[in-house]
């Protein structure tokens, strides 16, 4: 299987720019906007709205170039649920008055969603390949050596 991991960045950059955004602008709905568009684009692929924009824009148009690599996608997808649940949630605090539950898992999702854009290092898909070392059912693909 192979993996154009530049629209792994392209979710990110997307990612941490419209956070970012919502917590200047203190924009709950715009958290709960991008943690629904995240968990659509884990739970259904082809709805993904960040990786349509890659595929039909920024790539016909040479802004960003594939950069296809061996590699699995399931561990991406579950690292992409795990933090449009966390974004979700925050929005669902911030919404209900509580800044500090809201902000927390939000500002969570930026670092980590910034140390694998600039730093190469998947949070959600080393929490996948833990669960799949313990054998757990669902989290059937191995690290694929060589991958980032």
């Amino acid at each position: 299987m192979v993996v154009d991991h530049n629209v792994i960045r392209t979710n990110q950059v997307f990612t941490i720019s419209l956070l970012a955004l919502a917590f200047v602008l203190d924009a709950p709905a715009l958290v709960g906007f991008t943690g629904i568009v995240m968990l659509v684009s884990a739970l259904v692929p082809p709805l993904a709205l960040f990786t349509r924009v890659y595929r039909h824009i920024l790539r016909p148009a040479g802004i960003v170039q594939p950069d296809v690599i061996l590699d699995h996608p399931e561990p991406h997808r579950f690292a992409q649920l795990l933090g449009g649940t966390f974004a979700t949630l925050g929005a669902v605090a911030l919404l209900a008055g509580a800044p500090v539950l809201g902000w927390a898992p939000v500002g969570m999702v930026i670092v980590l969603a910034s140390l694998n854009l600039f730093v190469g290092w998947c949070a959600g898909c080393m929490a996948y390949y833990w669960l799949n070392r313990l054998g757990v059912p669902g989290f059937e693909h191995s690290r694929v050596e060589g991958t980032r």
